[in-house]
């Protein structure tokens, strides 16, 4: 897959705000492009270019002082725009010496960077996710590294019925039950929402440890993608109880269990991504987040590996086709939205 196939002029997911102190640097490559995060003693983040103008040293190997991001190599320091505001052999600064600026908004735990114009980078546009800031669930990030292009993983989460065969320990279930449930995938904009339900179910290992469930639930699942993330609420409440009743999923449940999880995807090359997620609970109680992060952590890592199995075939297949099946609507979908973004030049840098 080549370079084109990245949406540009859409917010990405950087990286984790409390990830990145005051003072300190990440080095990161999004859409091919070597880009450093730095904080400033202040406290404000920006993303630049990581290629110093002088001699296109790392300016990620730097330091911050205040404001500005020093080079490693001769010391000449930049401003959060990408100007050189100081060469310490030299009193003229060119106008010339600047490296690109790439806008950086902190918004819910979350910081998205504008890859394409400038001028374009409305923050309005930037993937709302209010469960990082509701009192009622509690919630953990990670970041993983992916082997695999972008659009494998995003296949991957749109179609949730490989869980009984990838994640049988923890949040899978039976797999017959899982293939007979309908798939129901629905376009909207600029957006592709699916959803299953799976009423009078065994409730797999994962709800059981949260929610000390004793009978058959009512389960639903259901995902959100917007380019490029997505959002998923899955979860259960015992069966014969309203799981599918009132605005949201389960809220009659006698016993509500629920999770939801935030997966926000960013290209590093055709065959790397940034993989940022979080997963949040309502059992708030008995250690009961710290144990559903662990095994959702589980769950990520395998699929982390199938995604790299795929791709690694892929590279020595590159000729041979792929078919869909009955599961893959909504991935299916997605990948129509993606191809209509790039035809109507939205998106493309």
């Amino acid at each position: 897959m080549s370079q084109s196939t990245f949406l540009k002029n859409v917010w990405y997911a950087a990286g984790w705000s409390a990830d990145l102190a005051p003072g300190a640097r990440i080095a990161r490559t999004i859409l091919n492009r070597p880009v450093v995060l730095w904080r400033s003693e202040e406290g404000t983040a920006s993303a630049l270019e990581d290629r110093c103008v002088h001699r296109a040293m790392a300016l990620s190997a730097g330091v911050v002082t205040g404001s500005r991001l020093r080079c490693a190599y001769h010391g000449l320091e930049f401003a959060a725009d990408g100007r050189c505001v100081r060469i310490p052999a030299q009193d003229r600064i060119p106008e010339t010496a600047r490296v690109r600026h790439y806008p950086l908004v902190e918004r819910q735990a979350l910081m998205w960077i504008w890859m394409g114009d400038a001028e374009q980078a409305d923050p309005s546009l930037i993937p709302d996710y209010p469960i990082h800031e509701d009192a009622s669930y509690a919630w953990r990030g990670a970041h993983l590294q992916v082997n695999g292009n972008w659009q494998l993983l995003v296949d991957n989460l749109m179609d949730l019925s490989h869980l009984p065969y990838i994640h049988a320990r923890t949040i899978g279930g039976d797999p017959d039950l899982h293939f007979r449930t309908k798939t129901k995938s629905e376009k909207r904009g600029q957006t592709v929402r699916v959803t299953r339900l799976m009423p009078d179910s065994e409730p797999p290992p994962t709800y059981v440890d949260a929610a000390n469930f004793q009978g058959k639930v009512d389960r639903w699942q259901e995902v959100i993608f917007e380019p490029v993330f997505i959002r998923i609420h899955t979860g259960a409440c015992d069966a014969g109880t309203g799981a599918y009743d009132g605005p949201d999923y389960g809220a009659l449940g006698t016993t509500r269990f629920s999770m939801r999880g935030c997966h926000a995807i960013t290209p590093e090359t055709e065959t790397t991504t940034h993989y940022f997620w979080s997963m949040a609970t309502n059992i708030l109680d008995n250690g009961v987040p710290d144990e559903v992060f662990e095994q959702t952590a589980r769950t990520f890592r395998e699929d982390q590996e199938v995604l790299e199995l795929q791709q690694r075939r892929m590279l020595e297949c590159p000729d041979e086709p792929l078919i869909d099946i009955a599961s893959d609507v909504g991935g299916r979908h997605t990948r129509q939205l993606i191809a209509n973004l790039r035809r109507e030049n939205i998106g493309m840098g």
